[in-house]
């Protein structure tokens, strides 16, 4: 009932920069969002998420480096990823609920097809 889509996926040296958007379509209502990532043979694991209410979280991994903005009509958000490192690599994929943002995959009702990162160093 709610289509999100991910774009801006792509490749960028250590170091570099990417922006991730997250595109949500269908139901309106008031979604909490976020961001994970799953690299080959590891468990999925939380990036970042924004509330409804515009509070923003972050994993550790990606504090200081990663930005959660969303638009003012908050369908569009955004992931900016500054200061690349090779272990960012992965699939990011956009999630969002209904109920309160969390920082654990079950928690979210809908999600994205994903799209990869790939750092290289």
């Amino acid at each position: 009932q709610v289509y999100l889509e991910e774009s801006g996926g792509g490749l960028a040296q250590a170091g570099g920069s990417l922006r991730l958007s997250c595109s949500a379509s269908g139901r309106a209502g008031y979604y909490a969002m976020a961001w994970f990532r799953q690299a080959p043979g590891k468990p999925r694991e939380f990036v970042a998420a924004v509330s409804w209410g515009g509070q923003t979280f972050y994993d550790d991994s990606v504090k200081g480096r990663f930005t959660l903005s969303r638009d003012g009509n908050k369908n569009l958000m955004y992931l900016r990823m500054d200061t690349l490192r090779p272990e960012d690599t992965a699939v990011y994929t956009c999630a969002a609920t209904s109920g309160s943002v969390g920082v654990h995959h079950f928690e979210y009702e809908y999600w994205g097809e994903g799209t990869q990162v790939t750092v290289s160093s």
